[in-house]
């Protein structure tokens, strides 16, 4: 019906409206026909609401629109058969809205070490191409010149201002590159897939994709979804790495595997937190403890998030420190070494 696509913040507004409205009373076509008055143009709200008028149930309509993921479709599904369309929804809203708000945070810790270590590489460029220069003149006119270090560091400095041109043109390039990413969607999708087929499921990232992973289980086991059928959904959140993981997962489910043991072998969760379900699941409140394992799954991801971070501000810190340190030693002690000796 539409080639709209909502993004995660669109789609957690969404979900927390129409919650409202139907904890209110309103039905489900009115429902989308009051968010349809705020519509701008592409009217795909209120060609939802026609279709809920006409008895298409809302799972279906936002299947046929291909403007949702494909998560939020069947855990409605799954809300309209167990009538927990509201909870479903409520509960969509705050997990969308968590993927928001880790995204964000996931976005800050990226740029503001990148925004310093290019102020710093600017800093020692100036100092490398025209600080040098005049201590190298002062030199020449007390007789001397810079040797060692510095004269490397010259060498160096001298041989970045010729290649002022190419550095330019690598420089725009990048601009470009950059640009292209921020305003072409195809282009940031298709780097986005790369990078997270080789790097997306390492380290923090893991981490990371193993706290949503919980997150979305938890809130398919909420809602009543079979537990195959949520890895399942699952999967379509993931990125490459993280997607494997739950494919070998739901594999060992069809083998008869229990979802504890199924979770620990695939590696979709850490041992600890499979111990923890195994038991909730014995004492059934297994959906209760996979939510208590997913808050605590997030939490560990934010904390290393926040780690990494507090480590690499002050190892560019130390870096830009200890170089410009070297640069302006290099030059200063024998000068003074000169000047002591004039004197």
């Amino acid at each position: 019906m539409t080639t709209i696509r909502f993004t995660d913040e669109d789609t957690a507004f969404f979900c927390t409206q129409l919650s409202l409205l139907l904890h209110a009373g309103v039905s489900t076509g009115d429902a989308l026909a009051l968010l349809a008055e705020e519509e701008k143009e592409d009217g795909l709200l209120a060609a939802l609401a026609q279709k809920a008028d006409l008895g298409s149930t809302l799972s279906d309509a936002l299947k046929e629109s291909g403007a949702f993921p494909a998560y939020l479709c069947g855990l409605v599904e799954v809300g309209e058969q167990t009538g927990r369309v509201e909870e479903a929804l409520s509960s969509l809203a705050g997990y969308y809205e968590d993927r928001v708000r880790l995204r964000r945070r996931v976005r800050s810790a990226v740029l503001y070490p990148a925004v310093m270590l290019a102020l710093m590489l600017v800093v020692i460029g100036v100092l490398l191409v025209k600080v040098l220069p005049v201590f190298d003149d002062v030199y020449a006119s007390l007789g001397g010149r810079l040797t060692g270090v510095a004269g490397g560091l010259l060498a160096l400095g001298r041989g970045l201002e010729r290649a002022v041109p190419v550095l330019g043109g690598i420089l725009l390039l990048l601009l470009l590159f950059g640009l292209g990413v921020a305003f072409l969607p195809s282009l940031r999708e298709r780097l986005s897939l790369w990078w997270q087929e080789r790097y997306g499921d390492k380290g923090v990232a893991r981490q990371l994709n193993t706290a949503r992973l919980a997150q979305a289980l938890a809130m398919g086991m909420a809602s009543g979804l079979p537990v195959e059928e949520a890895v399942d959904l699952s999967a379509n959140l993931m990125e490459a790495g993280a997607k494997r993981r739950c494919q070998n997962c739901s594999r060992l489910l069809e083998e008869g595997r229990d979802l504890s043991e199924a979770l620990r072998e695939s590696s979709l969760l850490p041992p600890r937190q499979c111990r923890v379900l195994e038991l909730g699941q014995r004492g059934g409140v297994g959906d209760r403890s996979m939510a208590k394992i997913a808050e605590d799954l997030a939490e560990e991801g934010e904390a290393a998030l926040d780690a990494l971070v507090s480590r690499v501000e002050p190892a560019l810190v130390l870096v830009c420190s200890l170089l410009v340190g070297l640069i302006l030693l290099s030059v200063m002690l024998p000068l003074m070494n000169i000047m002591a000796a004039i004197g």
